[in-house]
């Protein structure tokens, strides 16, 4: 059996005010300091911030990003216009929201067969537009004044062969527009 006395009547300094309080309504605080009931501060709990984990870093089986290959536009029903601006016969080519770039280089084929693609039938003296190697094209559309316009809509290049008139449209169904070299 213990000793100590029970308390009825001590009084015991409180370290935080430093006045005097019953001994039985003093209470230990989180940092070990004995205060009275009224005075008493529970820890403030950024002091014991949760553990948290970092944030993932990778994914599984992930892949690096793809470089998607230039593919084939397929082009509208007589999608090609000659125009004669200072003796030089023009081809516009008419390909909705084309997203090229003046300086590319494009090359057009007629339509598929079984043994591959046909050539762009000839229309107003131009034949060459098959041409394997392609033609570099500037984007817009030329008129016969060399006024450029619809650059959206439209790019154009020079051929080698001599139109015989200004504004005749021609090409056929099944023309498409891409690169020179197809890949796959």
């Amino acid at each position: 059996m213990s000793n100590l006395s029970k308390g009825k009547y001590a009084q015991f300094i409180s370290d935080r005010s430093g006045l005097a309080f019953p001994y039985k309504e003093m209470v230990i605080e989180w940092n070990g300091s004995r205060v009275h009931i009224s005075e008493y501060e529970a820890k403030q709990p950024q002091l014991e911030p949760k553990p948290t984990t970092a944030d993932g870093q990778g994914l599984q089986n992930a892949r690096p990003a793809r470089t998607e290959p230039a593919v084939l536009i397929l082009l509208q029903t007589n999608p090609f216009q000659t125009i004669i601006y200072s003796g030089t016969t023009y081809v516009n080519v008419y390909s909705p929201n084309h997203e090229r770039s003046t300086g590319n280089i494009v090359r057009f084929r007629g339509p598929t067969s079984a043994s591959g693609y046909l050539a762009i039938p000839s229309f107003n003296g131009v034949t060459d537009i098959s041409n394997s190697n392609g033609f570099t094209i500037t984007v817009g559309k030329i008129d016969g004044s060399g006024i450029v316009s619809d650059t959206t809509n439209y790019f154009y290049f020079a051929s080698t062969d001599t139109a015989t008139t200004s504004g005749i449209s021609g090409g056929g169904n099944g023309c498409t527009a891409g690169p020179v070299n197809l890949q796959g």
